[in-house]
Order: C-alpha cells, then structure tokens, then sequence
C-alpha cells in the first residue's frame, strides 16, 4: 500500500528517517534539513529564518514510522516480501533478489542473488569449458570454444596451427611461454618462413 504523505520528506519525498521539526512545525528527514538549514538559514518551506539549533527530533513520530510495512528495495527485480521499516535493511541482506554480479572472469550480468550460481554453472559464457586443444595450456570459456569452430582455429587458440608464435596466446604466464617455445620447435615450418640453408643455422623469418 502506498505511504500517507504526512509520513514523507518534502525534501527527497521518501519515507522520514530520522525526523526532525522546525519551530513552524514542519517535518523532515535529518540528513536532508540540516544541510539546507546550515547553507540557507532558512526552513526549506520557506516560511522563516532559523538555525540548525532551533532543530528538535520527533520520537514519537520516529516510532511509528519504523512500525511502517514498506516493500522490498528489490520488488522491481521480483521480490513480494512486505517486512515493518526498522527490519527492512535485515531483509535486504538476505534478499534473493538482491542484484549480483557474475563472478566469473570477463562476464558482466547481473542477476538476481538467487541465480547467480545456476547461471555460473550452466549458462555464462565466460565459465570454464577446458584446456586450449593445442596443448598450449591455455583455458578456454566456453564462449571462446563456440566461437572458435569453424573459423580455422583449433580448440579457440587464437594462433592457427602452425603458426610459430604460439607465445601470443591470451593470457599466458612464464611457464606457459617457455611451454610455448617448445611447441613451437616442435611444429613444421609455415609459409610465412623460408628455411635457411642446412648446417644448423637458425630460422629466419621472412620481412613483409
């Protein structure tokens, strides 16, 4: 149900938290009439000068409000819960509706507190699917690995086979490197390299 008007800030119109008076006997929130009274001297109805001093709280008034049913902060996203004001901030702690974000690496949903896991789980693009199928130790999403087929790179490596430079796989560490440069001893020379003659001399790579 909606709240009465005599329960709300004229300043923010949100239900009062902590209410003070001023000597005109209207009625605020305290962290909305002191900042106006200390900059403007003045009651924000504008009515009379007057001093943060002349500022008294209202208990009574203070009392009933918490007593107030209010909706969950979350009803938007689907929460029903109905809780008194002075339990609403415990409800919200523990609320499944509570917004959350996707803990896995490179993904930027945010769900419901309730779906998260499922969704980490089962459906998130940015969730582990295995290692690199080239066997440069790289783990892939299963994002990567969807996009990947089809495109003429194993496994979601983002360097085709054969190329000799395994090392600009994402994300690699030190020993992933040294890793990679063995692999790449190991693989047959591309198009993009002319074999040098024999006698154990290196490589040389071909300038475009």
């Amino acid at each position: 149900r909606g709240v009465d008007p005599d329960f709300k800030c004229n300043l923010c119109n949100k239900v009062l938290e902590d209410p003070l008076t001023t000597p005109c006997g209207h009625v605020f929130c305290a962290g909305c009439v002191l900042p106006w009274v200390v900059q403007q001297g003045s009651c924000p109805a504008n009515c009379q000068r007057i001093s943060a001093k002349e500022l008294n709280h209202v208990l009574p008034l203070k009392s009933l409000i918490l007593k107030l049913d209010i909706k969950c902060d979350n009803h938007a996203r689907g929460c029903e819960a109905v809780v008194p004001l002075q339990h609403l901030g415990e409800h919200a702690e523990t609320c499944d509706f509570s917004p959350a974000k996707c803990r896995n690496r490179g993904c930027r949903q945010v769900l419901n507190l309730r779906d998260v896991e499922a969704h980490m789980r089962e459906r998130c693009e940015a969730r582990p699917a295995g290692l690199c199928e080239q066997g440069c130790g790289l783990m892939l999403t299963h994002g990567e690995r969807r996009t990947s087929r089809g495109t003429g790179i194993l496994g979601g490596c983002s360097v085709p086979w054969g190329g000799a430079v395994l090392s600009a796989c994402r994300g690699q560490t030190p020993a992933q490197s040294l890793h990679f440069s063995e692999i790449e001893l190991q693989q047959p020379p591309s198009s993009n390299w002319k074999r040098a003659p024999q006698r154990g001399k290196r490589l040389e790579p071909i300038i475009f």
